[in-house]
């Protein structure tokens, strides 16, 4: 007795084979996808520390130059009082007032 083959059992398979086609380009694509995902995503962390650095770089000469500014305030403040002027000008340059005397001290060898 022979069975007839029908079209079904080949139509059937050609539609395996096509299911089975459109799989793997979907997961090609859904793999492509990911590792750009991944690639993106390593390229950003990258960034991300360079920018941290550059913010920690930044804040610490903001911090730098606030002191300075603050020392520079302080100083101008110190140079208006005409006393300290005087105490300067007798430290560091041995100037003397009127009626004073300088007093030098001789080093012992």
């Amino acid at each position: 007795m022979a069975i007839a083959h029908t079209g079904t059992n080949s139509s059937a398979a050609a539609s395996y084979a096509g299911t089975k086609r459109r799989l793997r380009i979907w997961f090609i694509f859904v793999a492509l996808f990911m590792g750009w995902a991944l690639y993106t995503l390593l390229t950003q962390l990258v960034r991300q520390g360079d920018a941290e650095t550059k913010l920690a770089s930044a804040t610490k000469q903001i911090e730098e130059a606030q002191k300075q500014v603050k020392d520079l305030k302080l100083q101008v403040t110190r140079l208006s009082d005409k006393e300290y002027i005087g105490q300067l000008a007798t430290k560091e340059q041995g100037m003397v007032g009127k009626g004073e005397k300088q007093i030098v001290g001789i080093k012992q060898p």
